[in-house]
């Protein structure tokens, strides 16, 4: 029997009028919207579209083949996807109020920030947390072996490794968030995860050679894991719950040119280059033991997806062939995968508390795992049990590697110790202990590579070839097999002592800033790193100014205390280890300041300076300066043309006519070139990317960057911006006899100095005698007179053309605000917010100080 109608639930842009008048006009439809509440501000009773922001639509039998149906759970993260009518109007809906902001929404658009990185003066450092290692050994008996590192500052690192030398050859820079881990697969290709959510492919062997990007996960990726002999396998793992399993080869494969122009990279699993993955480069893990597709199909593409986990996902392991996969995470189980099929196979259950870390020996049959709950066991995949035990840690175990014949293991974790179990004997032996939480080890022949919290990297004996070499210098102990036999052998004092005291080899890292106090010249920022040392930073030059030394933070903050009061035009964060500054529009132009107080030479004491376009002038100097030579001055570039047509269409934008269109910058915003400082931001087409800003194309990176960035450095456009006038009374003190040919409220720069106000007095004083060359609209700005306003403006040009001829004697006078002096290099802004304190217009009182 075929049906007359069907139901689809359908989800509706929230207060979109225009889209609820087209629904409601369609006849062969049936539109059913909640009743509860509507829209805030709507007169249009049509206009039924309401919080819950779906719709349920009774659609007639004949409209069925214009819909792509499938059953799903009707709930606001599962949309349902109309091919034809209803996706053309919902889609073109969200363009349209997302592209200019229309007069239907309320909502203002997000515009995409920009954030530049200090890096530290020794760019060859790590100056976060190491997360990750990866070990390519040579295979000729001249060449050398590489370790690379991944820290959390968002970058990698590779390391010639000699006998008692590490020496960085290369610095990989793309992510824009912590590198959460790192494989190698095949002979040069060098995957690494990140919280950026991304999956990065690199010439393993370049210079820093990003070769391409897979968008595919939708939060942070945590985890990969890759086949040995099947070296195009990798997997990866996130707190999305989600589990991949990717094929490089096809991965990295290039799509036919007629896919390629129609693919939509940022709504995909894609790659950097634009191109989209195959439909075999991805296979995904479903709890459901099935394997599945992305439910929409983009321009035609159909990227496989599959949600993995029903929690976050912390731990991958692979065998050598790459057809058994295991994980874990915060489900406390190990889950067992045929990556062939892409099913669950099996579940092992065991462990209290979170799994962190998995090791897989060679034929895939025994599995470790490290888990929270501060045990190691031994799993028999083949018998679906656990084999073993190992209570060595009195913490959460993090880290994990084994010996090639999967006879002995290294762990290490929370409680900063590195131990060497024998896993048929529990044998365990203390190698050494830290300073630092253990996140990843690397055995590498005789030696283990250790990373931790610290931003060094640590090389330790470990016989790895002959592991018994450790249990016959005596101090082992035999692993328990409870949690808290090992919590308890340590209170009682008798904790073993360490196998080895000293790293053979100590790649030094620079210690991560924990600290940070942005000053109120809004200018500088005070940090703190993590061995206690206190510097400052100016921030418009991406410099250290003066290094503290090992001092008190909080005292080294109040001496540097300021009375000042200029906007917040930034924000800063240390999350990667440095300084990130943040400038999102349009409140980083609410900042000036007088070229003067920023003692720039050769420029009128009385200009005014926005810090922030100033800012990125000097951080694009580079890119501008290629651009100029690429593209030539004859004329416009692209981004030129597009940043002006953008432009266009905000009516308020502002000409920053305080200063030349040129790219001349001032040496308190020229920014080091040896230690080039890295930007992150994101454009019109693809994800977020990060680079040095030496390292910037002339052209190719225009629509990479913000819309409003380039509109400010190459248009010199602003745009709009808050009020910046203080409006204030100037009325003489309580029996003074000094009177100012001023009435009513004046208006002035915030940035405007009290001793101008004094100057602006003295022009104004009546004397004993008559004053009639004085001219009371001699103060106002140009263009405006007293008849035309009833604010007068006490503008920069009020006081440039000194005293009057007739003022033989200038009068000392003094300004004052709630009964305190005030000194004449306080800005009215200052004044404000210090002295003032209160909502209502400023007050100031002037009196003449006798005898001066």
């Amino acid at each position: 029997m075929i049906p007359t109608k069907h139901i689809f639930l359908v989800t509706i842009p929230t207060k979109n009028e225009n889209l609820a008048m087209i629904l409601a006009k369609r006849k062969d439809l049936t539109t059913t919207l909640p009743s509860s509440k509507r829209v805030r501000g709507s007169t249009n009773l049509n206009a039924h579209i309401f919080t819950p922001t779906f719709a349920v639509l009774t659609l007639p039998h004949p409209s069925l083949s214009n819909l792509e149906t499938k059953p799903r759970h009707c709930n606001e993260r599962n949309h349902f996807k109309c091919s034809q009518f209803l996706t053309h109007h919902v889609s073109a809906m969200h363009r349209v109020g997302s592209a200019s902001n229309g007069n239907n929404s309320t909502r203002p658009r997000k515009e995409k920030r920009l954030t530049y990185v200090l890096n530290d003066s020794d760019d060859t450092k790590h100056c976060a947390g190491i997360n990750c290692l990866a070990l390519l050994t040579s295979v000729s008996s001249d060449g050398s072996d590489y370790l690379f590192t991944g820290s959390r500052d968002g970058t990698l690192k590779r390391w010639v490794l000699d006998v008692d030398r590490a020496t960085c050859s290369a610095t990989f820079e793309s992510h824009v968030d912590w590198v959460n881990d790192a494989v190698l697969v095949g002979d040069s290709t060098l995957v690494s995860c990140s919280s950026d959510t991304n999956l990065k492919l690199w010439n393993a062997l370049s210079f820093g050679t990003c070769t391409r990007t897979l968008r595919q996960h939708s939060d942070y990726v945590t985890c990969l894991a890759a086949a040995g002999k099947n070296s195009n396998i990798v997997a990866s793992g996130g707190l999305g719950g989600e589990v991949f399993i990717w094929d490089i080869e096809s991965a990295i494969a290039p799509v036919s040119k007629s896919n390629d122009a129609t693919g939509d990279e940022s709504s995909n699993g894609i790659n950097g280059s634009g191109s989209l993955l195959p439909l075999t480069s991805l296979r995904t893990i479903n709890s459901n033991d099935n394997m599945s597709m992305h439910a929409t199909q983009t321009q035609g593409y159909i990227p496989i997806s599959a949600k993995g986990h029903k929690d976050s996902v912390y731990a991958l392991a692979m065998n050598e062939s790459g057809t058994i996969l295991v994980s874990g995470g915060t489900e406390k189980v190990v889950r067992v995968w045929d990556t062939r099929s892409g099913s669950k196979t099996l579940k092992l259950r065991g462990h209290t508390d979170n799994i962190r870390a998995l090791l897989l020996d060679s034929s895939g049959r025994y599995c470790l795992s490290g888990s929270s709950d501060s045990m190691i066991r031994l799993w028999d995949i083949g018998q679906q049990r656990c084999v073993h035990s190992y209570a060595v840690h009195t913490d959460s175990v993090w880290a994990l590697a084994s010996t090639p014949t999967f006879s002995h293991v290294y762990s290490g974790g929370r409680d900063f110790s590195l131990y060497l179990t024998d896993l048929q004997t529990r044998e365990s032996s203390l190698l050494c202990t830290g300073e630092h939480p253990i996140l990843q080890l690397a055995l590498h022949d005789d030696n283990i590579w250790v990373a931790s919290t610290d931003s060094s990297v640590r090389r330790w004996h470990a016989e790895g070839c002959n592991p018994e070499k450790i249990f016959q210098r005596g101090n082992s102990f035999l692993a328990g097999n409870l949690s808290f036999s090992r919590a308890r052998v340590s209170l009682e004092g008798s904790t073993p002592v360490p196998v080895y005291k000293e790293p053979t080899l100590t790649i030094l890292g620079t210690p991560a800033i924990v600290q940070h106090e942005v000053l109120n010249n809004k200018r500088h920022v005070l940090t703190k790193d993590a061995s206690g040392s206190v510097k400052l930073w100016e921030i418009t030059k991406g410099v250290v100014i003066e290094d503290y030394g090992k001092v008190s933070f909080e005292d080294k903050k109040e001496e540097l205390f300021e009375m000042v009061s200029i906007p917040a035009w930034f924000t800063v964060d240390t999350r990667l280890g440095s300084l990130s500054v943040h400038l999102d529009t349009p409140q980083c132009f609410h900042a000036e300041m007088y070229s003067a107080d920023l003692n720039i030479v050769g420029k009128p004491e009385d200009d005014k300076v926005n810090l922030a376009r100033e800012t990125l002038k000097g951080l694009l100097a580079p890119w501008l300066r290629k651009r100029k030579q690429r593209s030539g001055s004859s004329a416009p570039a692209n981004g030129e043309k597009d940043t002006a047509s953008r432009s266009s269409t905000h009516s308020r934008i502002e000409v920053d006519g305080s200063s030349d269109n040129d790219a001349m910058v001032y040496p308190p915003f020229e920014f080091s070139v040896t230690s080039p400082p890295s930007i992150i931001t994101e454009g019109t087409h693809g994800g977020p990317w990060r680079k040095k800003t030496t390292d910037l194309e002339g052209t190719k990176d225009d629509k990479d960057f913000p819309w409003w960035c380039l509109d400010c450095v190459l248009n010199n456009r602003l745009p709009p911006r808050e009020n910046t006038k203080c409006s204030f009374y100037l009325q003489p003190c309580e029996g003074s006899s000094v009177q100012i040919l001023t009435q009513g409220k004046l208006s002035a720069p915030r940035i405007l100095r009290i001793h101008k106000v004094i100057n602006y007095v003295i022009e104004k004083m009546v004397l004993d005698k008559p004053v009639d060359s004085l001219n009371a609209e001699s103060s106002f700005s140009p263009g405006l007179a007293a008849s035309q306003s009833q604010h007068q403006v006490v503008g920069d040009g009020s006081f440039r053309s000194g005293f009057q001829p007739w003022q033989k004697l200038k009068p000392s006078i003094e300004i004052l605000c709630n009964d305190q002096v005030l000194s004449p290099e306080m800005s009215l802004a200052t004044v404000r917010a210090y002295i003032w304190k209160k909502s209502d217009d400023l007050v100031l009182n002037y009196r003449l100080v006798q005898g001066r």
